[in-house]
């Protein structure tokens, strides 16, 4: 197994943070997208708990390169992954709603992500996360340890240690720890989702703003039960 590289602090900082959170969480996950920072807190937890359930959302409309990475990432590091789907297949949910992802983008993410992983997660007291505040508005105010409260009512510490970090962050971690990264990235992509919601970014100050057409910045994964 490959070792994390501290030289950087702030890697450093992140890696004992983990280790002091997930030293006593008995059903701990990871949620992974196969992003860069994704994949980063991955390397860092694979090394305190390496049995941990990585989850993944198999939405049916993904990139094939992300499918492809995925696998690689998962056989080459011996991932215990946890592909989770909807209840309807993507052909059952066009015949009877239509393209979604067109005309209703915010149901289509509650069918095929949000319901999907909050019923996964109703089996974890811990939750790890690649949330950076960097990468949107929305995400300004985050913190590395927050309570995450289900529609079930079930609650979660919901961890994520890259908090602080920058996209150079991520990318200098990468590198020094030789860690290969979602092919996309080299085609000018920085925020990577579903194939039909996903674009070249329009604003360069804006990582996400090729997801979803600038028309929202969040799938609802991350907002919590009213």
């Amino acid at each position: 197994m490959t070792t994390v590289s501290v030289s950087n602090g702030l890697a450093g900082a992140a890696f004992s943070f983990l280790q002091e959170q997930l030293e006593d969480a008995l059903r701990a996950c990871v949620t992974s997208s196969f992003q860069a920072e994704d994949v980063v807190v991955l390397h860092m937890v694979r090394q305190i708990k390496p049995d941990v359930p990585v989850i993944f959302l198999e939405t049916g409309y993904h990139f094939p390169e992300t499918l492809a990475y995925r696998d690689r990432i998962a056989a080459e590091w011996d991932l215990n992954l946890v592909n989770v789907e909807a209840e309807i297949s993507v052909a059952e949910q066009e015949a009877k709603f239509g393209i979604l992802n067109q005309t209703a983008p915010d149901r289509c993410c509650g069918l095929r992500k949000v319901e999907p992983l909050f019923r996964a997660l109703g089996s974890y007291s811990t939750w790890v996360t690649g949330l950076r505040r960097e990468q949107s508005k929305t995400r300004a105010n985050l913190q590395n340890r927050e309570f995450f409260t289900l529609p079930t009512g079930h609650i979660l510490a919901k961890l994520s240690p890259l908090a602080e970090w920058t996209t150079r962050d991520v990318w200098r971690y990468a590198e020094q720890n030789e860690i290969p990264l979602l092919p996309l990235y080299v085609k000018g992509y920085t925020s990577i989702g579903c194939a039909p919601c996903t674009s070249l970014p329009f604003d360069a100050n804006d990582p996400r703003s090729g997801r979803w057409s600038g028309q929202k910045l969040e799938c609802g994964i991350h907002l919590q039960a009213k």
